[in-house]
């Protein structure tokens, strides 16, 4: 089967499209639909899932989850009327209100970023985890204990005034190895198989297959709620204006 083509790595902004069914299978109880291409976001990257529906004059499937395996998007939940058939074309809907949170929430991680950066403290990032329930970034860093109330206030300032300046997102298509030229941290880790992408806001690139905001000032404001030691590691908890 061909790889599914991610529509959402190139416009973010795209909460609606054409496709057409490639396949239709049952797995594990639960209907997955496969397309050609899609704008719905499978989960990863520390970035939940979109949910919406697909359509067409004949049938309307409900997407519950999506997921990413070997190159293929499998949109998974349930028909509400009809059936798809392979060949069919269809129209995607993401679901806006979810969408424009998880990708508020996961541009803010990247200001908070950002904002260590231009505080300099030296944090080396690791992973992030940009879900509703309670996002943060960690880092490879220490921290004493009666510098920690300073340092987030800070950051959250820091992070608010980034915000503020608005600065435009734009996309990069690159090679890994030349990512060091517009990025300020590279991971050696890099998920295989998708195109390698780089988030820019302003001059500031990051390595990211996520959602986001189109300029920064979408985010309105974030805070940081806490920052933990935790061994080696800085774990750095943010929210956005709800």
């Amino acid at each position: 089967m061909t790889m599914t083509k991610l529509l959402y790595l190139e416009d973010m902004t795209l909460l609606e499209t054409s496709a057409v069914v490639e396949e239709v299978v049952e797995e594990d109880g639960r209907t997955v639909v496969i397309l050609d291409q899609t704008i719905f976001y499978p989960q990863g990257g520390g970035q939940p899932y979109d949910k919406g529906i697909i359509k067409n004059d004949s049938a309307t499937f409900q997407v519950d989850e999506v997921r990413w395996a070997d190159g293929i998007v499998k949109h998974i939940g349930s028909f509400q009327s009809g059936l798809f058939k392979k060949g069919d074309a269809i129209i995607c809907i993401v679901e806006k209100e979810r969408r424009e949170l998880h990708s508020r929430i996961h541009s803010a991680g990247h200001v908070a970023d950002m904002a260590v950066n231009a505080l300099g403290l030296g944090w080396i990032p690791g992973k992030g985890y940009h879900y509703p329930d309670g996002p943060y970034i960690e880092y490879e860093g220490t921290i004493s204990e009666d510098e920690k109330e300073k340092t987030k206030g800070d950051i959250e300032k820091k992070a608010n005034e980034i915000i503020q300046e608005g600065a435009e997102t734009t996309l990069r298509f690159m090679e890994k190895s030349k990512m060091h030229e517009v990025c300020n941290f590279v991971p050696d880790y890099l998920p295989e198989g998708k195109p390698m992408r780089v988030v820019m806001y302003g001059d500031f690139g990051v390595p990211c297959g996520g959602t986001h905001v189109s300029k920064l000032s979408d985010i309105k404001s974030m805070t940081i709620r806490k920052i933990k030691q935790r061994g080696e590691m800085l774990r750095v908890a943010y929210d956005v204006e709800r």
